[in-house]
């Protein structure tokens, strides 16, 4: 697996309370692992939150017997969530605080991955297709029929996510699989990059730079150059590549 991860302040915050992670080593049963998280929270809440979202995700994968990948995600996801609760309630700076979550990991020619908030995953190949689904207060009227999806994408409410991490006992999470064939890339990212970047503009900067590497960095220098409104936060991948390692 090919796969590079990059975090960026952006041009308007001075936090970054994004956290991503990737490798292509095994933690518990899975040979690899993705990773994306959005902060929410006070001045360091939300930094807090991703990070140790994302820790005590590893570390319960760590733990994890073989099984269905969606049911071991399923299970460190809920211990994640129950721990933040936790954390938040030992220190009154960190009440509120939550966070989105995507995390993958891709076993044989398929994709598994689970979403909690309105972080994304894409796929990538002769097109662009988001394969998660935002939990957002816009993407619900969406689906409802209240506003048109091209109306979603300035709408003052756009902000507004119906799921997270760390706000609720249970976590709702949503779990996916997907075939993959050779060449297809996975890309991870918070909305400080789909906010910024349209989805076919995206696509073109894929298509047209010389590796991941070039590709993350010229993701987040396009939405710093619209206006870097909020923290980016990238993984990208290329499961099945010509040549096998990471870069």
């Amino acid at each position: 697996m090919k796969f590079y991860a990059l975090t960026d302040v952006g041009r308007r915050r001075e936090v970054n309370q994004d956290y991503v992670f990737a490798t292509d080593s095994p933690i518990g049963p899975f040979p690899n692992l993705l990773v994306v998280a959005d902060g929410m929270g006070g001045h360091k809440a939300g930094d807090f939150a991703s990070k140790f979202t994302v820790e005590t995700l590893k570390k319960e994968l760590e733990k994890s017997a073989p099984g269905r990948p969606d049911e071991i995600f399923k299970a460190a996801i809920d211990t994640a969530n129950r721990r933040l609760i936790e954390e938040a309630q030992r220190d009154v700076k960190l009440e509120g605080m939550g966070t989105t979550l995507v995390a993958a990991t891709v076993i044989d020619n398929t994709l598994h991955f689970a979403n909690i908030g309105d972080s994304r995953l894409y796929l990538i190949s002769d097109n662009i297709r988001q394969l998660s689904k935002d939990h957002s207060l816009v993407e619900e009227m969406v689906r409802l029929g209240g506003i048109k999806a091209e109306e979603a994408r300035n709408h003052p409410d756009k902000n507004i996510i119906t799921r997270a991490m760390g706000v609720k006992d249970e976590a709702e999470a949503d779990f996916y699989e997907f075939r993959i064939s050779r060449g297809d890339k996975i890309l991870m990212c918070t909305d400080g990059l789909s906010n910024m970047v349209e989805d076919e503009v995206m696509f073109g900067i894929v298509k047209g730079s010389r590796d991941i590497i070039e590709a993350v960095h010229m993701l987040i220098d396009r939405a710093n150059a619209n206006g870097g409104r909020d923290n980016i936060g990238v993984v990208m991948a290329e499961p099945i590549a010509d040549e096998v390692g990471k870069w």
